[in-house]
């Protein structure tokens, strides 16, 4: 058949995709544009329904699919998507990594983009072509459930982050067999919803989401990130499904994106069973093609709407062909009509789980852990023979993975999730690192949750199962008494606390942040011991912690660490390894300070409340090593710079103690006279430092005069000459930083 130009692949993409488009019927396009979950009938989604795009296949049903596709008439190939979050997440034995906000503590772009190209070879093993990562949500409110999956709560490291994993996800180009779709989410401003709510109103105009949210957004799209998802919420009373400001005069024009964007989750129908701004599919599907939506995720009702909405005239068949014209640009680039990629077991045999990738994964686990406190207990020395582990988290292995992760419940063929033999847990770590003559014990403490069953059944409207609701477990004696004799007769009690996967994700917002169940009353009960104590934070984010927290010896604070997250910990504890994560994120003291981000607007009465400091526990990158460093000598070596130039500066960083280091040197900008009001200062630069002990070395930082930017009251970004204070030290703690001035203009 010679005359299918478009299955020609000597031919230009424009090309094949013109000759196709021609062969299509209207319904046809509009099948192209749904995505639909192939945990439901895949014969009739490819044949009858002729889905353009399938998400959630297990390994059977994606070449059962791939089989189908040969029997429609035009034989167009699915795009095949998945939430490969932190790893592949739901493939049995596949490597999950710290999760995203662990990630971040690294501070290290390079080893991101690692990680995501580890991801990116066995996600393409399994035959899926799409990833649904990476998140470039802001975390500021921390009561908000999915904080786990984002890089933390500064804009500038946000974008340093997602930019390094869409390169790793992407590789060399779409016609590399083992690159797959990068999709940046959630698009924009789903993070800043009222009390955290997943989902709800986002209270924001949009001279803020221009100042904060959308600049790491802005970044991947000009890079070249090919798909954007659209987040749940709404914005000024708009779904951002309906955006039309956003998607077309925003993203689409001003950027000039010619990516693919698709909605989240039934976007399209719930303007109509939960938002209600829409009477019908028909309204509903209008306004999501009028407002620029290329592929609608799991609304299998928009076809019909769609259809009705183009014969009624509501919608012209030149919007679908736009649409579609951008989904066939990736299936063509991609290669799927010639070769649909599907599973190749030879290759899963070769790099699911392999041993690069398990010790890939260990690097990033070391790097994502965070010392908070240390008063010299750490790292432990030989007096220290007999260590007790305790708590809830210190051998789970569904808690260390966090969400995403199998077990987590977004799929129903890993309940169980991933072989408990690839995590290493912080026992299991402990076990294999510690000296053969030396003691390691356990006890549980106290338990963390009683599940119940949702009350709204088992499936909302959208058909997403609904997961079993938490509780407070209550104070079990017999099993805390357990923890306490076990850490009097201990040379050094590590207790490893945290949440679980049940109050972690999507759909769950928490009202409070404090440690919950028995957690508390077991940690008072073991620091009243006045054995050493040394407390391990295993959470997917931040969390109040009690008194006994405060004061423990040594405090670590480890965001989902991955499958050999427990070997880093027990390394960290140890002595083998260097502490060198930073904070992405603030660390309230109270509930009542969110949200506690560093980067506060000025202008407000007073820095305190009258009841409680403003002051988090500990501030955005913030983070300890195990020797000491010291800034001197800061010199702004650019006191004057134009708009165009590089503001320098140079610090002396020393280690003054007795063990290498790895420093995070951080430079903030303060502008000092604004036409608005804006940040007090914003992280600008970094760069990551090794010492040695007693080295002291001169470390430069360059930054662009045209990054010392504002968003003025029209909504314009741009640099306001004057005079810029610098802020260069080793966390955003105004009090660490040396200060320097640089005058722009």
């Amino acid at each position: 058949m010679t005359d299918l130009r478009y299955r020609d692949p000597s031919l230009p993409t424009d090309e094949r995709i013109d000759d196709l488009l021609a062969r299509m019927t209207p319904a046809e396009k509009v099948c192209q544009m749904v995505q639909l979950d192939a945990r439901g009938d895949i014969e009739q989604i490819v044949t009858e329904q002729l889905a353009g795009s399938i998400l959630h296949a297990s390994p059977e049903t994606m070449l059962e699919a791939i089989d189908l596709v040969g029997q429609t008439r035009l034989g167009i190939p699915l795009l095949t998507g998945d939430d490969a979050i932190h790893g592949h997440s739901f493939w049995p034995g596949a490597t999950i990594f710290p999760s995203q906000l662990a990630m971040a503590a690294s501070w290290d772009a390079e080893l991101v983009q690692r990680m995501a190209r580890a991801t990116a070879i066995e996600v393409a093993a399994t035959g899926i072509h799409w990833t649904f990562s990476p998140v470039l949500c802001i975390a500021r409110d921390l009561r908000w459930g999915r904080v786990n999956e984002t890089f933390g709560e500064d804009p500038h490291l946000i974008g340093e982050l997602a930019s390094a994993m869409v390169k790793g996800y992407q590789g060399d180009g779409l016609d590399d067999p083992t690159a797959i779709l990068a999709c940046a989410k959630h698009f924009a401003g789903y993070s800043e919803t009222q009390g955290g709510r997943d989902a709800s109103e986002a209270d924001i105009s949009r001279r803020k989401l221009r100042s904060w949210f959308l600049p790491p957004f802005e970044r991947v799209a000009r890079e070249g990130c090919r798909t954007f998802m659209l987040g749940y919420q709404s914005m000024d009373g708009v779904p951002i499904t309906a955006n039309s400001w956003l998607l077309n005069e925003v993203l689409r024009g001003e950027w000039g994106y010619n990516g693919t964007l698709i909605t989240d989750w039934d976007n399209v129908g719930r303007m109509v069973w939960e938002q209600k701004v829409c009477a019908d599919i028909t309204e509903a599907a209008t306004k999501a093609v009028r407002a620029g939506n290329d592929l609608v995720m799991t609304t299998p009702t928009f076809i019909e709407g769609a259809l009705d909405a183009l014969a009624k005239g509501l919608i012209e068949e030149s919007q679908l062909d736009a649409a579609v014209r951008r989904i066939l640009t990736l299936k063509f680039e991609l290669g799927l009509f010639e070769d649909p990629r599907p599973p190749s077991a030879q290759r899963q045999r070769e790099v699911i789980g392999c041993a690069a990738h398990a010790e890939l994964n260990l690097e990033v686990a070391r790097r994502s852990l965070v010392l908070l406190a240390n008063d010299g207990v750490l790292p432990l020395g030989d007096a220290a023979k007999r260590i007790a582990v305790i708590g809830p988290n210190a051998d789970d292995q569904h808690n260390q993975l966090g969400d995403w992760a199998g077990a987590s419940g977004q799929v129903p063929w890993m309940a169980d999730g991933h072989p408990r033999d690839l995590t290493e847990t912080v026992l299991d770590g402990f076990r294999a690192a510690v000296p053969a003559d030396w003691q390691v014990s356990y006890a549980r403490g106290c338990n963390i949750e009683v599940l119940r069953p949702h009350p709204w059944g088992d499936t909302p409207p959208d058909g997403q199962p609904l997961p079993k609701v938490f509780s407070s477990a209550p104070v079990d004696p017999d099993l805390q008494d357990e923890a306490v004799a076990l850490a009097r007769n201990s040379d050094v009690a590590v207790v490893v606390l945290g949440d679980t996967v049940h109050l972690t994700g999507e759909h769950k917002p928490t009202a409070t942040l404090e440690l919950q169940g028995g957690q508390q009353a077991l940690l008072a009960a073991v620091a009243a011991t006045g054995t050493p104590l040394v407390v391990v934070l295993l959470s997917g984010k931040p969390q109040i912690l009690p008194p006994a927290a405060l004061v423990a010896n040594a405090l670590i604070q480890a965001f989902n660490p991955g499958m050999r997250g427990g070997r880093a910990v027990a390394e960290l504890v140890l002595g083998r390894i260097e502490p060198s994560g930073r904070l992405p994120v603030s660390i309230p003291r109270h509930i009542g300070q969110t949200p506690v981000y560093y980067n506060q607007l000025r202008g407000q009465h007073g820095d305190s409340y009258a009841d409680l400091t403003q002051d988090p526990s500990f501030v955005f990158g913030e983070g300890l090593s195990y020797s000491t460093i010291e800034y001197s000598d800061l010199e702004v070596l650019t006191p004057s710079v134009a708009v165009d130039g590089v503001i320098r500066v140079a610090v002396r960083v020393s280690n003054t103690g007795t063990r290498p280091a790895l420093e995070t040197v951080q430079l903030y900008i303060s502008d000092e006279i604004t036409s608005v009001t804006w940040a007090d200062r914003e992280l600008k630069t970094y760069t990551q430092v090794a010492l040695l002990p007693g080295e002291t070395r001169l470390v430069e930082l360059a930054l662009p005069a045209s990054a010392c930017t504002l968003v003025d009251a029209e909504g314009t970004r741009l640099v306001e000459p004057g005079r810029f204070e610098l802020l260069v030290g080793p966390n955003s703690r105004r009090s660490a930083l040396l200060s320097g001035t640089v005058t722009i203009g």
